[in-house]
């Protein structure tokens, strides 16, 4: 009676990033409340600059009563219907923005720019504009166990992941790219481009130059898209700095070229910004095709002329911009350490980072066995028995067990201690545990040993202890 696409298991939501969700929202950690419950360390939101953004509101509060700045309201302006290209005044104050976080390197055209409900929305727009269904798009592993449920589940394409290695800081290869590509064409796959997220999601690092000129490089050769997810752009609080792929068609003179027609930039003021719950995205494409059919897409999820208005105003306010950027690059620098530190006195390593909401951890060593079972094993003890919800590795399909996502930003840092408090008293318990189960197996081998000598021993060992007793 109901159509495949509610009986297919598609979604991923059974995945252990979604169900570590589903077991912190059964016993959700409260200072006060519940004490002992699952601090939430596997949601990558931003919540270290709000009292700046509250400020701001304070002294500005006509955009959030519905007045222009003559004080005159228009709210009736705002309530009525409104087309799905979005507010002229919002997109030039969102592309300017754009150019703000790039230091003003590139500048973008508000013509070029489709509103969406988040990147969620605008990333599935995207692969609904480029590919058909059974078509396929090439990821870097590891990523964001979302683009799971964004690329495929309505969309009907597929993913073929660009299997990347720690050996090189999880770094993309022109082996790599070539080896997935050859791997999908067995498959039988058509693939219409490579998606990457630029800072990445989980890894908290921006692409080099060298890997931004492979994918161009990549795609020019195979004639396909690149999708550049930059929603965090804002974020890197340390060098590198981040470089836009905007940044290397401009240098290499692909700027209103075929090439640059394939090349879409995803964006977002959820992480940003801090505002997920605005579901403010973008498709950022020079193909004026992609724009035309994405923008026609977007009037199933637009974003309310209310919310436009508002942060229109907010950006256009440039030094108030300039401000945020700087401080809240600080402040997520300042927690990064934290955390880094935090897992350092326990004994566990983070892979070098600048940016994003994360840390890309290595508890490889804590595993029982080196498999992802191991994996599994240990995540299922950090969500019950400490008391964290942490992402496994597998979960953002890592070829190698062991890694975990650690979200730093979501949280006071009262919490964030005592987060590191409950690491170190089950690293310390689990060590505990090594040296008691190796003093165990000791003393089982020498007795097993001890069973096994022959009766004459004994006899000669009891008899030497009474010569030895008459000597003195």
């Amino acid at each position: 009676m109901l159509s495949a696409k509610v009986t297919c298991n598609s979604h991923g939501q059974d995945s252990s990033y979604f169900l570590g969700w589903e077991e912190y929202e059964k016993n959700p950690y409260d200072e006060f409340k519940n004490p002992k419950g699952i601090i939430q360390m596997g949601l990558a939101e931003n919540q270290l600059s709000f009292d700046l953004l509250e400020s701001w509101l304070e002294k500005n509060p006509q955009p959030m009563a519905f007045k222009n700045h003559n004080n005159q309201s228009i709210f009736k302006e705002l309530a009525l219907f409104q087309d799905y290209h979005g507010l002229p005044a919002f997109k030039t104050a969102l592309v300017k923005f754009m150019s703000e976080i790039r230091g003003g390197s590139v500048s973008f055209d508000p013509d070029n720019l489709v509103l969406t409900a988040g990147a969620t929305s605008a990333n599935e727009t995207l692969m609904f504009c480029l590919a058909n269904p059974g078509d396929a798009f090439l990821l870097p592993t590891p990523y964001y166990p979302g683009f799971d449920r964004d690329l495929k589940w309505r969309t009907g394409a597929e993913i073929v992941p660009i299997h990347c290695s720690s050996l090189n800081g999880f770094r993309i290869t022109k082996s790599a790219l070539e080896e997935a590509y050859k791997h999908a064409e067995k498959q039988n796959l058509k693939v219409k481009g490579v998606l990457v997220t630029n800072p990445s999601n989980p890894l908290g690092t921006s692409l080099t130059l060298h890997e931004l000129d492979l994918l161009v490089s990549f795609i020019s050769s195979k004639n396909i898209h690149l999708i550049s997810d930059e929603i965090y752009a804002g974020t890197v609080f340390s060098s590198p700095s981040f470089i836009s792929i905007m940044e290397v068609l401009k240098h290499k003179n692909l700027l209103n070229t075929e090439i640059s027609k394939r090349v879409h930039i995803v964006y977002s003021l959820s992480k940003d910004l801090g505002l997920p719950g605005f579901r403010i995205g973008a498709i950022y494409s020079n193909d004026e095709r992609v724009v035309s059919a994405a923008t026609k897409m977007s009037s199933f999820g637009l974003v309310s002329s209310q919310t436009q208005y508002l942060l229109s105003e907010i950006l256009s306010n440039q030094k108030f911009t300039k401000t945020y950027l700087s401080e809240n690059r600080r402040r997520l620098k300042e927690r990064h350490e934290m955390l880094v530190k935090g897992l350092k006195k326990s004994g566990i390593a983070c892979l070098p980072s600048n940016s994003g909401l994360f840390c890309w951890v290595d508890m490889s060593h804590l595993l029982s066995s080196n498999t992802f079972e191991g994996e599994m094993e240990l995540w299922k003890k950090i969500v019950y028995e400490v008391g964290l919800n942490i992402s496994p590795g597998s979960s953002c399909h890592c070829s190698e067990p062991g890694w975990f996502r650690v979200c730093f930003a979501n949280m006071s840092e009262e919490t964030l201690n005592l987060a590191m408090k409950r690491v170190k008293a089950f690293v310390d318990s689990m060590a505990k545990q090594n040296n008691n189960s190796g003093h165990q197996k000791l003393m089982k081998r020498n007795s097993r040993r001890t069973k096994s000598l022959p009766k004459w021993v004994f006899e000669l060992s009891f008899h030497q202890r009474e010569i030895l007793a008459d000597e003195r």
